[in-house]
């Protein structure tokens, strides 16, 4: 579920930033984007550090002594892994492997001190900022570019695609493809994959439909749209039909209420606000309108 043929991407990066509070930017970046998508609780977030170069040499030099000593035991995946990217073989998903890999070398424990350092800044970092994550050791980069954070945001709710924003830092990308060394940091996530998720999680929107009541309150009707979306109401404007129609397709799209702008409340500068599970409904002066739907949202 969530594996396409054809996909589509957005994704953010951080450039010329090498300070590992960068990591922590577009970390929050991602956490920022998935609250407002309303799935915050549906993922957590997976963190691992791949430390510097040398730290990273000695820790592959550890892992493929490691793995040598059990290479009959490995997945044949794993074997043709083992000599070209060796990092890649702790992320394998074979039960076998999974067995050798949990006795493996751990690269925290290859870590110099400059590497300790920026991966405690990134973890304070993402603390002060009330962010949870979950430490993985097994979460790893196969590529040489990568170095220090690499992070995650995994849900259960797509089946064995888990995944649906991934990034970490990659300072020697930049210079892999030719250009100048550039610290980078950044992550990708997949449209589909999020599309999917929010349609897994309940919404907690509610909508408010707005019906103007005759011809001539249909401009009216519009400012009043755009100012309460403006105001952070999920407003949507009924553009056709009589009344009647109007309020049942703002009840089958799930409206919790509904403003009708009428001529004669308009001479008072009111409106009414008709609640669609009860039918009951209100004369709202224009300025106290906001208040009044606050009850509903």
């Amino acid at each position: 579920k969530g594996r396409l043929r054809q996909f589509h991407q957005i994704g953010a990066e951080l450039l010329g930033v090498p300070e590992a509070l960068g990591d922590v930017e577009i970390i929050a970046l991602g956490a920022h984007i998935l609250k407002t998508l309303g799935v915050a609780d549906a993922v957590k977030l997976e963190l691992n550090t791949l430390g510097d170069s040398e730290s990273r040499a000695e820790f592959r030099a550890s892992l493929v002594k490691y793995l040598s000593a059990h290479l009959k035991e490995l997945s044949q995946e794993s074997r043709d892994r083992l000599e070209r990217n060796p990092l890649r073989i702790l992320d394998s998903k074979d039960e076998g492997d999974r067995k050798i890999i949990a006795e493996a070398p751990k690269l925290a424990e290859y870590l110099n001190p400059s590497s300790r350092d920026f991966f405690e800044t990134v973890c304070a970092g993402l603390d002060r900022l009330d962010i949870a994550y979950e430490l993985n050791p097994h979460l790893v980069r196969g590529l040489d570019y990568y170095c220090h954070s690499a992070f995650e945001f995994t849900t259960e709710a797509l089946g064995a695609q888990g995944a649906v924003l991934a990034g970490g830092r990659y300072d020697g990308l930049v210079k892999t493809m030719g250009g100048p060394a550039t610290a980078g940091v950044g992550w990708a996530a997949g449209i589909e994959r999020l599309a999917m998720l929010v349609g897994e999680v309940e919404s907690e929107t509610k909508i408010i439909a707005i019906v103007p009541v005759g011809p001539d309150m249909e401009a009216p009707a519009f400012a009043l749209t755009q100012e309460l979306r403006g105001a952070g109401f999920c407003a949507d404007l009924a553009f056709r039909g009589n009344i009647s129609k109007r309020l049942k397709r703002a009840n089958r799209m799930g409206a919790v209420c509904a403003v009708l702008l009428g001529g004669e409340e308009a001479s008072r500068n009111n409106v009414t606000v008709r609640d669609l599970g009860s039918g009951d409904q209100q004369e709202v002066s224009h300025e106290g309108l906001q208040a009044h739907l606050k009850r509903y949202c």
